[in-house]
């Protein structure tokens, strides 16, 4: 080692000078070392879950769903939170069902996301809201945990379902994520249902767009009208306080997981704009441990990158789902800003946000369900 160390500092001139740089590569080996260790830990965890799987994979199926997160007023109108909640019971239903005769966990995330795209009153798809020119331009992402593939667009203007392209792109193409024209004209090649524009362009859509744009701020679908001159308290920081987004996540009973998030955006954003929805590990995140769907502010999930997050505690702290979710949407994300569903390969569900409401849904094989908008008491 002295010979080596006097190759790499020359000028050294004594046995007693070379005792820093010999404590410095000791230093190096010892760090490789760690990480030796951690690969073989790391792999060992990979050959435990495998030898479960072998067993019969997880503890049973489950399923969770969203339909955004924000600041949702705890007085919302019967008019705006009835129809929601029977969209989120009619689609869990749905994902049971599926669910229950087998269909896979990419199937079922994706069959669920179609539907709230369908529903008016979630803000993707037929729901989507209006850019600050009065366009639509929406986003989705899907992606299979035992394969780790996924696809993901955005900028989308006419296709009916933005999840079933973003399946498309992760099975046909070479890529993970098309976006604007090259998207649009993908999802023509391979004859996905499009409609003209104007599909999307809602009255109640322009009335939001009009009451963003007098705010000088941008909303979520489900926000109170807001004065036009906003108070200091009830201003919010960046005029970016709330997004709507639609997201399912489930797991078989082998274990199998998937995720699928589907989005239009903010009302008044900035044509061009792209939230965390597409972006793998921000908004959409699934692996062999769990499965993640994101909302809230777009901005803020991706610096927090809390989807993979979640799965990275799990995988290299050893948390629990549950814990791994809470400390996601508690300490990484700032308040306000964040929520999520989230599945693990046992079977386990958790709801996590820390905004004023979410609207969720979930349920597992052992009979357990919860269709909820605010923090349950």
């Amino acid at each position: 080692m002295p010979q080596l160390v006097r190759q790499l500092s020359p000028k050294i001139g004594s046995e007693t000078d070379l005792r820093p740089a010999v404590e410095f590569l000791n230093s190096i080996i010892l760090e490789s070392r760690e990480r030796s260790v951690s690969s073989i830990v790391t792999r060992e965890r990979e050959r435990e879950r495998e030898r479960e799987r072998e067993r019969g994979g997880g503890m049973g199926w489950a399923i969770a769903l969203h339909g955004g997160a924000g600041d949702i007023p705890l007085n919302l109108p019967p008019e705006r939170r009835e129809p929601r909640e029977a969209a989120l019971r009619h689609c869990l239903d749905i994902g049971v069902a599926a669910l229950k005769h087998n269909k896979s966990p990419l199937d079922v995330v994706e069959l669920v996301v179609r539907e709230l795209e369908n529903h008016p009153h979630f803000n993707a798809g037929k729901g989507s809201v209006l850019t600050s020119d009065g366009t639509v331009e929406m986003e989705a992402c899907i992606m299979d945990g035992r394969t780790q593939k996924c696809g993901a667009v955005s900028g989308l203007t006419t296709v009916v379902n933005a999840i079933s392209l973003a399946r498309l792109v992760m099975e046909k193409t070479p890529h993970i994520y098309l976006a604007f024209d090259g998207a649009e004209a993908f999802a023509r090649e391979q004859g996905v249902e499009t409609t003209e524009k104007s599909h999307f362009v809602t009255s109640e859509n322009i009335e939001r767009l009009k009451q963003a744009q007098e705010a000088n701020r941008v909303q979520i679908d489900y926000t109170q009208p807001i004065p036009k001159e906003p108070t200091k308290e009830t201003t919010i920081a960046d005029g970016d306080s709330q997004i709507g987004t639609v997201g399912c996540v489930a797991v078989d009973n082998q274990g199998n997981l998937a995720s699928a998030t589907s989005t239009g955006g903010l009302v008044n954003k900035m044509v061009g704009r792209i939230g965390d929805t597409p972006i793998i590990g921000a908004g959409t995140y699934a692996n062999s441990l769990c499965a993640v769907s994101a909302t809230g502010k777009g901005e803020s999930i991706m610096r927090a990158t809390v989807a993979r997050d979640v799965a990275a505690l799990m995988e290299y702290k050893g948390l629990s789902l549950e814990e791994a979710a809470a400390y996601v949407v508690g300490e990484c994300a700032p308040k306000g800003t964040a929520g999520l569903v989230a599945v693990s390969a046992k079977g386990e569900v958790t709801m996590q946000f820390n905004t004023t409401g979410m609207f969720r849904a979930c349920a597992t094989e052992d009979g357990y369900s919860e269709i909820a908008i605010w923090p349950s008491v």
